[in-house]
C-alpha cells in the first residue's frame, strides 16, 4: 500500500474515533463509527489474499448491521422521548437494542463469532488496530450511556463472554485467534463492571490495550503466527521470548504483574455491590483463559509440547527490538506497585 493511501486511512481512523468520543448527538456518533469502519477496511484487505478479502467482507457486514442498529435505537428513543442526546437514552426497548448494537461492534458474546475470523484474516499490525483502537469508539458510547444499560443483560453477556472466550480459546493453535478469544474474555470483565463503576471499566480497557499492544508487537517482531513457530523463537531471541512469557501471564491476570490490578479491583467492586456469585463465576472462568496463556508461554520458552512435531531451528537474527515494544512490555509487567497512584487518579 502506498504511503499516501496509508496516511489517508490512518487519519480517517483518528478522525472517526475523535468524532465518536467527542459527540453528544447520536447521528454524529454514528457518522464517526461509519468513518472508522470505512477507514479500516482497506487496511484489512490490503494483502489481496482471499482470507483477507473474506475478513474485510465479514467485518463490513457486521459493523454495518451494528451501526444500523445504533441509528435505529437512537431514532426510536427520539420518537418516544424527543431526545437525541447520548446520555438521555431512557426508553427501555431502545436501551436493549443499543446494548445489542454495541455488543456487536465490540465482539461481546453472543455476538462474537465474527471477531476471531476477521482477526485471523488480517496481519498482526491490523489485528492490533482491530483489538485496541477499533474498540475505543463503541467503548466510549457504552461509557457515556452506562446509566441506561440493563444490568441483568450486561451481566449475562459478561459471564457468557468470559466463558466462551476461555473455552473456545483452549484448542487454538493460531496466535491471532488465541488473542481474539482473549479479547472477548477481557471484554466480559469490562462489561460486568461498567454499570457500577465506569472509571474502573475504563482503567481495565486502558491496561488491556497496553498489554495486548505489547503482545502483538512482540509477536510481530518475532514473526510468530502459529504455536509451532513460537516454539522456535527461543533460539533467535531468548530475552524477548522470556519477556513475552511474562507479558502473557500479565494478560492472564497473575500477581504480581500489571494485569492482576483490574481483575482484583473488579472483584472487589462486585463484592461491594453484593454480587458475590457473579464475582466467583468470573474469577473461576478466568482460569480457562489462564490455561491457554500458560500454553502460549510454555511454547514461547524452550519446551516443546509432546503433541507437536519438531521444527528446524530458525537462524538467529540481530534485528533490534523497537523502543515502543520495550516500553510497553516493561509497563505490562511492572505497574502493580503503582496501583495506589492509579487508584488515586480514577
Amino acid at each position: 500500500m502506498n504511503p499516501q493511501a496509508k496516511l489517508v486511512f490512518t487519519t480517517s481512523l483518528l478522525m472517526g474515533t475523535t468524532i465518536t468520543i467527542s459527540s453528544n448527538h447520536w447521528v454524529t456518533a454514528w457518522a464517526g463509527l461509519e468513518i472508522n469502519t470505512l477507514a479500516i477496511l482497506p487496511l484489512i484487505s490490503k494483502s489481496h489474499h482471499p482470507r483477507a478479502i473474506e475478513a474485510a467482507t465479514k467485518y463490513f457486514l457486521v459493523q454495518a448491521a451494528a451501526s444500523a442498529l445504533v441509528l435505529f435505537s437512537s431514532m426510536s428513543n427520539a420518537w418516544n422521548t424527543g431526545q437525541w442526546d447520548i446520555t438521555q437514552m431512557t426508553h427501555p426497548t431502545s436501551c436493549i437494542i443499543l446494548t445489542t448494537a454495541i455488543a456487536m461492534k465490540l465482539g461481546l458474546a453472543p455476538f462474537h463469532f465474527w471477531f476471531p475470523e476477521v482477526l485471523q484474516g488480517c496481519s498482526l499490525t491490523t489485528g492490533l488496530l482491530l483489538s485496541t483502537a477499533m474498540k475505543f469508539p463503541p467503548m466510549a458510547l457504552l461509557l457515556m450511556s452506562h446509566q441506561s444499560l440493563n444490568p441483568t443483560l450486561m451481566t449475562s453477556m459478561a459471564i457468557l463472554s468470559a466463558a466462551l472466550g476461555g473455552w473456545t480459546g483452549l484448542n487454538q493453535t493460531q496466535t491471532r485467534k488465541i488473542l481474539a478469544f482473549s479479547s472477548i474474555s477481557h471484554l466480559g470483565w469490562m462489561a460486568v463492571i461498567i454499570i457500577y463503576s465506569p472509571k474502573l471499566a475504563l482503567l481495565n480497557f486502558y491496561l488491556y490495550v497496553m498489554i495486548t499492544a505489547a503482545v502483538f508487537l512482540t509477536l510481530n517482531s518475532i514473526k510468530a503466527l502459529k504455536l509451532s513457530t513460537l516454539m522456535t523463537t527461543w533460539a533467535k531471541t531468548p530475552s524477548l521470548s522470556a519477556m513475552l512469557m511474562l507479558t502473557l501471564l500479565s494478560l492472564a491476570g497473575l500477581p504480581p504483574l500489571t494485569g492482576f490490578l483490574p481483575k482484583w479491583l473488579i472483584i472487589q467492586e462486585l463484592t461491594k455491590q453484593e454480587m458475590i456469585p457473579t464475582a466467583t463465576i468470573m474469577a473461576l472462568l478466568s482460569l480457562l483463559g489462564l490455561f491457554f496463556y500458560l500454553r502460549l508461554a510454555y511454547c514461547a520458552t524452550i519446551t516443546l509440547p509432546p503433541h507437536t512435531t519438531n521444527h528446524m531451528k530458525q537462524w538467529h537474527t540481530n534485528k533490534p527490538t523497537s523502543t515502543l515494544t520495550a516500553i510497553l512490555v516493561t509497563m505490562s509487567i511492572a505497574l502493580l506497585p503503582m496501583s495506589p497512584t492509579i487508584l488515586a487518579l480514577i
